[in-house]
């Protein structure tokens, strides 16, 4: 119980901030959405209700100018603006436009006929109706009529006769603009509700994947298994996440797989090595019983059981250092890496070694390793080729376009047919070459190598006797 604890706790917490993040999505999905749908309906409204407000004034001031030229053009008295000859006079002219009300003043000022809505007359008027000149104007002013507003204009007949009051009622315009507010509040409203939804819909179609991947990433981290499938779909970012860290797990996987298998392959081998040195090391104990020659015998048998233990150690440091080379790639020649090989090896066996390159032979590699993969190539066919009945070749050369071929002939016994799948394989030794000194590692580091490079290794027999081992690289 103890143990689960933490591993739900850490659950839950991760839940939490996926669905905090979730929210955040959501609410700034909808906020977005708000912000543009708020500004998009504020210049709506406002450029309709501007457009319609001076598209009415326009045609209030259009008739307000027309009764004024009519009035100065022609001398008109108040029966001409009675409502019984509003038929073709020139009171129809004036109401035409729809929604115009005209009222005409007598001298006094009082009126003399209403027209379907009765108009306010106030002290600024009656000064107008008395007026000598034909034309004067009341500025426009807007007036509460009932429950509703017009605007309205007087203008002067002349010669005393009275004056005619023009009204256009802007209360309908205004009704039409509050309910076009009301439907765009609506509308805004809806569309932060509907924005809202598709946020959280989306957040949670995104984070959904995301908690899966934080659920399989906390079990890896819980249990320490590997081997967790990791579910992924759809191609976006989520989905190379997920593929991304799928990868990665199956590299720690086959990471950890092959650091077991050393770990129990070395084990095994050391085991043999080491149990010989216990049993002569524990018979050093009676050395002074021992005649001349057993002596001698027990003396070069540790001598040679150190060494072979040296070698092995000195193998599996190489092989454990290949698996997590640091060594950055480089543009590398292998003709020079050759060279250098062939000089090393001619120092150390003593043996002919000859270089044949052709080709252009760059490559983006690893130095040292391949370095050291040619070395293991010659080492192990001057260790099988003990006859010395002709030189070790390598050979370095341009296969195709995309791979350059290193290969190493020799004369010695050649590897037999049910060994050449092996003989790559880590602690593989063939029969023939068990009483050989050696680990059984050195070709497994030049397939190592190889993978490492995009390349693979190779094993054949050689006309006319001997073998052929050698990679490939990329390049």
């Amino acid at each position: 119980m103890r143990t689960g604890r933490p591993g739900r706790l850490g659950r839950w917490v991760a839940r939490a901030r996926l669905s905090s993040l979730r929210t955040t999505f959501t609410v700034s999905f909808a906020a977005v959405a708000a912000a543009v749908t708020v500004l998009v309906g504020f210049l709506s409204y406002d450029a309709a209700a501007r457009l319609v407000r001076v598209d009415q004034q326009t045609v209030f001031e259009g008739v307000v100018q027309d009764l004024l030229d009519e009035v100065r053009r022609n001398p008109l008295g108040p029966a001409d603006f009675a409502t019984a000859g509003a038929g073709g006079g020139p009171r129809g002219e004036l109401v035409r436009p729809g929604g115009t009300v005209v009222q005409v003043l007598g001298p006094d000022g009082s009126v003399v006929d209403r027209g379907r809505t009765p108009l306010p007359v106030d002290a600024a008027d009656r000064p107008i109706a008395s007026a000598r000149s034909a034309g004067r104007l009341v500025e426009h002013r807007d007036v509460d009529v009932g429950d509703d507003v017009y605007r309205v204009a007087t203008v002067s007949l002349g010669g005393g006769r009275g004056a005619v009051q023009v009204a256009q009622e802007f209360s309908g315009t205004e009704d039409l603009l509050r309910d076009l507010q009301q439907r765009t509040v609506l509308l805004v409203g809806a569309v932060v509700i509907a924005a809202g939804l598709f946020g959280w819909w989306l957040a949670r179609r995104i984070t959904s994947r995301l908690v899966r991947l934080a659920g399989a990433a906390e079990d890896v981290a819980r249990t320490g298994r590997l081997g967790i499938q990791v579910p992924v779909t759809g191609y976006d970012e989520v989905a190379r996440l997920g593929r991304s860290f799928d990868r990665m797990l199956g590299r720690l996987a086959q990471s950890e797989d092959d650091q077991r298998r050393l770990v129990q392959d070395a084990g095994h081998e050391l085991r043999t090595p080491l149990t010989s040195l216990r049993t002569n090391i524990s018979i050093l104990r009676r050395i002074d019983e021992l005649p001349p020659a057993v002596r001698e015998e027990l003396v070069d048998d540790l001598a040679q059981e150190s060494r072979e233990l040296t070698d092995l150690v000195n193998e599996l440091v190489a092989l454990a250092a290949g698996q997590s080379d640091t060594e950055p790639p480089r543009r590398v020649t292998l003709g020079d890496l050759a060279d250098d090989v062939a000089v090393a090896a001619r120092r150390r066996t003593g043996r002919a070694v000859t270089v044949r390159v052709s080709g252009d032979t760059v490559v983006d590699g690893r130095p040292a390793a391949l370095q050291r993969a040619m070395s293991n190539l010659v080492d192990n066919a001057a260790k099988f080729d003990r006859g010395g009945s002709g030189p070790i070749e390598l050979v370095v050369t341009r296969a195709d376009r995309d791979t350059v071929r290193v290969e190493v002939l020799d004369r010695g016994p050649g590897i037999a047919q049910e060994d050449l799948d092996r003989v790559f394989d880590r602690f593989y030794r063939a029969p023939d070459a068990r009483s050989l000194p050696g680990s059984g590692l050195g070709l497994s580091i030049v397939r190592e190598v190889a993978d490492a490079h995009g390349g693979e290794p190779f094993a054949g027999r050689r006309d006319g006797g001997g073998s052929v081992t050698g990679f490939t690289v990329a390049g």
